[in-house]
């Protein structure tokens, strides 16, 4: 019996030994990458938490999405934020970054585009809103204000841009409710706290609490596109390769029909 469970403790052991060994020889698995941090316009929150979700079942790599209003994060970045991925809702915070130096302008793509639109509360009377009679205009607004971004923000700038095409800002530039991100502007009149705001198109998609009045005509404001570039973090840390592999998905054709099922345009219009 003695003998017996002798024999059996050499197996065990030999077996063991044979298994350190194989496990020793065996190739090791690649460490996953570090989270790619990804700064981005509050406008995309939605599609771009879709896509994020969707690129983590598939590579296994985590993106960690910030967003608020472009000019904040752009300043953020500038001071040195840690960001690997920057996408703006116009070019021009774009380019500010780039004249610093601060983001690959080789691997920079324009991801998606949008409409502007004028929202009221979903629950509030009246039909459409003529843009084109500012007297109508200001009688909807009534005593309220209209809830816009402020100037620093993209949708701040589009929005200006349009009413003062459109020769309505004399009548609402003293009775604006100026907030830090096309969001904040949202939030505004879903709550009521506003009788109109200006949004983007894939906003009053999100919130069933507004409705839109009316939509901007594309030429009153510049082109509303999305560009997106790996950020020249100044630390030198961050994961630069996986944030230009996570923008060629975005970019992609799964990412663009994605950036589609979400109400945004293709960049190229």
């Amino acid at each position: 019996m003695a003998k017996a469970e002798a024999g059996f403790g050499r197996r065990a052991g030999l077996m063991l030994l044979a298994a350190t060994a194989l496990a020793a020889c065996a190739p090791r698995r690649p460490a996953r990458s570090s989270p790619i941090d990804l700064f981005a316009a509050a406008s995309l929150r939605e599609v771009l938490d879709a896509a994020v979700a969707d690129y983590r079942r598939r590579s296994g790599q985590t993106v960690r999405a910030t967003y608020a209003g472009s000019a904040q994060l752009a300043r953020q970045i500038e001071q040195g934020a840690p960001a690997d991925l920057f996408i703006s809702a116009d070019a021009a915070w774009m380019d500010w970054l780039g004249q610093r130096g601060l983001i690959e302008a080789s691997a920079r793509r324009d991801l998606a585009a949008n409409r502007l639109v004028l929202i009221a509360p979903a629950s509030a009377s009246g039909g459409a809103v003529d843009l084109a009679a500012p007297d109508a205009f200001a009688a909807r607004l009534g005593d309220g204000r209209l809830a816009l971004a402020e100037a620093a923000v993209p949708a701040g700038r589009y929005g200006q841009q349009a009413l003062t095409r459109l020769d309505l800002w004399p009548e609402v530039r003293n009775r604006l409710a100026p907030v830090a991100d096309v969001r904040a502007a949202l939030a505004l009149v879903a709550r009521g706290e506003a009788p109109l705001g200006v949004v983007y198109a894939t906003d009053a998609r999100v919130e069933p609490r507004v409705r839109v009045a009316a939509t901007f005509p594309a030429a009153s404001h510049a082109p509303i596109v999305y560009p997106g570039a790996p950020v020249r973090r100044r630390d030198g840390a961050g994961d630069p390769e996986g944030a230009r592999a996570f923008l060629d998905v975005l970019a992609g054709a799964e990412g663009q029909a994605l950036f589609r099922r979400f109400g945004f345009a293709p960049a190229q219009v």
